[in-house]
């Protein structure tokens, strides 16, 4: 009776250990699973926005230079451009599911204009700022002002420059509050660098001394270094973009042109070819951000906005 109740005991000892390495192995399994997941996912607190910050359609036209546009009008532009373009592509190709496509595209067309217009006038204004302080340098070693050196910076400054500091111009004769209209003037201008050329403007105003002719020669030299490394990697970059772009946009226009043969095209209006066409989009969409995130360059953000 001792012999045969022992094995039982064992193997009831040995199964319960296996019950507990078991559950510990799951265990250990669910917190691993648990801590990639909070890993993988924003946890952090995020910030309200401020109450003056703008929507981001309309800080993107601010950033693009486009006045009296609003950001309904957009929207508006974004839904016609899209209709117009999915009428004219299912007329051609009598295929609901090609036209949805290019009209997705067509829809977005409006923001990717207005995004490259905003890249461009960023660069613009990056490659103006150096000479804008130099003037503004020696407009007071003249023995300008403050205020009246950046106001004949609409006359004397920058090209792409002068319509802002214009604004500022007529903000300061009118009210002849320096502050609120620096404020404005960084509302027009959009611009990180512009924001922190403000900035120090503003410190330098509100501190005095002798110091400014200094500081403006320091920030005009460090903005020339930023401009000229950048421009280098810019240009490095260059054949990333061209390639990432030349790449997504070979197979559409490959299809532009199958839109004529509506006995082939009319495949893609089927199960099979719905997956495809959905597949094919979806990767050329992937890789068109992938590419452009790898090969993107940091971007200054406006933190004194």
């Amino acid at each position: 009776m001792s012999g045969s109740s022992r094995p039982a005991s064992t193997s009831s000892a040995f199964w319960w250990d296996a019950v507990d390495v078991g559950a510990l192995l799951g265990l250990l399994l669910g917190v691993g699973l648990l801590l990639m997941w909070l890993a993988l996912t924003d946890t952090a607190p995020r910030r309200p926005r401020p109450r003056n910050r703008p929507p981001p359609l309309v800080a993107l036209l601010r950033r693009a230079g486009v006045e009296g546009v609003s950001g309904a009008a957009v929207v508006a532009l974004c839904v016609g451009s899209g209709g117009v373009v999915a009428a004219a592509m299912f007329a051609v190709s009598r295929a609901l599911p090609v036209a949805a496509v290019f009209a997705t595209m067509a829809a977005y067309l409006p923001v990717a204009v207005l995004r490259g217009r905003a890249d461009r006038r960023h660069k613009e204004m990056g490659e103006c700022w150096p000479e804008a302080v130099d003037n503004l340098a020696s407009a007071v070693r003249a023995g300008l002002s403050l205020p009246e050196g950046l106001v004949q910076l609409s006359e004397r400054g920058p090209e792409p420059l002068r319509d802002p500091f214009a604004g500022f111009a007529r903000d300061y004769q009118a009210s002849a509050r320096f502050n609120e209209s620096l404020d404005r003037l960084k509302e027009r201008l959009a611009d990180p660098v512009g924001d922190r050329v403000v900035e120090a403007l503003r410190i330098a105003r509100d501190v005095g001394g002798g110091d400014l002719g200094r500081m403006l020669r320091a920030l005009s030299g460090f903005l020339r270094e930023d401009v000229r490394t950048r421009g280098e990697l810019e240009a490095r970059q260059a054949w990333t973009v061209n390639g990432a772009r030349l790449a997504v946009a070979a197979p559409w226009a490959v299809l532009v042109m199958m839109s004529f043969q509506r006995d082939v095209i009319s495949r893609f209006s089927s199960g099979v070819g719905l997956v495809v066409l959905v597949t094919g989009a979806g990767a050329c969409a992937v890789a068109y951000r992938l590419m452009m995130r790898l090969g993107r360059l940091p971007t200054e953000r406006r933190v004194l906005a």
